[in-house]
């Protein structure tokens, strides 16, 4: 104590919750912070100004989300960084008190872990890939070496990834089995190239630099994808709002299970 202030030592305990799905989803505080500012804001921007982000980032967090997770857990309208509104759907609002309650348990655990010497770490995957869409196992084609697994996202909406059967086995990929894919976006071609995997949608985002931009495409489903293009690529002049479809070939996608 200092002038009837606590002072904070180095070696004081403090816990951060952070929730995980296969390792791969990491859902913290900052990102709960983010939903319960679009829930109290009905906005996208005004929540990112209010936890201090910026549009990209608070969009990035909000698509990671709905991505994520079996349902949306923010539902938007196209608006950009002038507006738009915003509204944290059901499922959204069930997931912040399952964090905040979570986050209470976890202040509870440490406190009675103080004094013992004990330290818990959260450690997590981290990947490079830009795409991470989770879904249900709906079937598993193939005997041989390879085979083809079919993840439902929802709404009519599912993928086809072609891995060995080995890892079918190791990764017990059955029907019904929750997984992740994980697809880097210059996988993600652009009205053009073959693929199994034709995902219609619409370009909510853009940004481009001189030799190269992203885009995010909005999928059924709550789901958005992003993808790389090149100035050369015949998508390139493709701004916001325009139809397209995505093509990805099996081999691209990487599954990952919890």
């Amino acid at each position: 104590m200092h002038n009837g202030e606590t002072v904070a030592r180095e070696d004081d305990f403090s816990a951060s919750l952070i929730l995980k799905r296969g390792g791969l989803a990491r859902v913290g505080l900052e990102r709960i912070a983010l939903l319960e500012a679009v829930a109290a804001l009905g906005s996208i921007s005004a929540a990112a100004k209010q936890v201090g982000l910026s549009y990209k980032g608070a969009w990035d967090g909000v698509q990671a989300l709905n991505n994520l997770f079996d349902t949306p857990l923010v539902a938007a309208a196209p608006g950009g960084k002038s507006g738009g509104m915003a509204e944290v759907t059901p499922r959204g609002q069930a997931v912040i008190r399952a964090f905040r309650a979570a986050e209470r348990e976890v202040g509870a655990v440490f406190a009675r872990l103080e004094g013992d010497g004990e330290m818990l770490w959260s450690l997590g995957l981290r990947t490079s890939a830009r795409n991470a869409l989770r879904g249900v196992v709906t079937g598993v084609e193939g005997d041989g070496v390879t085979a083809t697994v079919t993840l439902s996202l929802g709404e009519g909406l599912s993928l086809r990834s072609s891995i060995t059967r080995r890892s079918v086995e190791d990764l017990d990929l059955t029907p019904g089995r929750p997984a992740i894919a994980l697809i880097k976006s210059s996988f993600v071609r652009i009205n053009e190239g073959d693929g199994d995997n034709r995902l219609t949608g619409e370009i909510v985002d853009r940004e481009a630099g001189e030799a190269s931009a992203e885009i995010t495409i909005a999928l059924a489903a709550g789901k958005t994808l992003t993808a790389t293009l090149k100035s050369d690529d015949a998508a390139w002049g493709l701004q916001i709002g325009a139809k397209v479809e995505a093509r990805i070939a099996p081999a691209d996608i990487i599954l990952a299970v919890d």
